[in-house]
């Protein structure tokens, strides 16, 4: 990548869009966060593992702009090793300000991010009730 700069996007934010990490599928996941967002079209999925209550993989898949890659991108990244209560807490303000900032109009990019993640831990938590009330049973 050359070093000039983008209109409206960090170096960060194409750093993670053009060297996406944790890009993919987690085999066998705990949980599955699928969002999308009907006005621009983005469709993004993040799938988990978990041990002990602390996400041991995630990856994503998206549907979308270079915005939508670089936020998923970075949300892998901020809640990789995080105990689930940890990775709950990542906002879509914490993903925009690790990105060093998106353009006002991609915000909602940072949306579907954090919204899958949290999606996917939910996933994982409730599908953990089940089983412990069946085992219970």
């Amino acid at each position: 990548m050359e070093d000039r700069p983008q209109i409206g996007y960090s170096k960060r934010v194409m750093d993670h869009f053009m060297n996406p990490r944790n890009v993919g599928e987690v085999e066998n996941a705990d949980g599955l966060g699928l969002v999308g967002n009907p006005v621009c079209g983005d469709l993004m999925q993040v799938t988990i593992k978990v041990e002990d209550d602390v996400i041991t993989d995630i990856k994503f898949k998206t549907f979308g702009c270079g915005s939508a890659i670089a936020t998923a991108s970075m949300v892998t990244e901020l809640a990789m090793g995080k105990h689930l209560d940890e990775a709950l807490a990542i906002t879509r303000q914490d993903v925009a300000d690790e990105l060093e900032g998106l353009p006002p109009v991609k915000m909602h990019c940072s949306n579907l991010a954090a919204d899958a993640l949290h999606e996917a831990i939910e996933d994982y938590q409730e599908k953990k009730k089940k089983k412990e009330a069946e085992m219970a049973a």
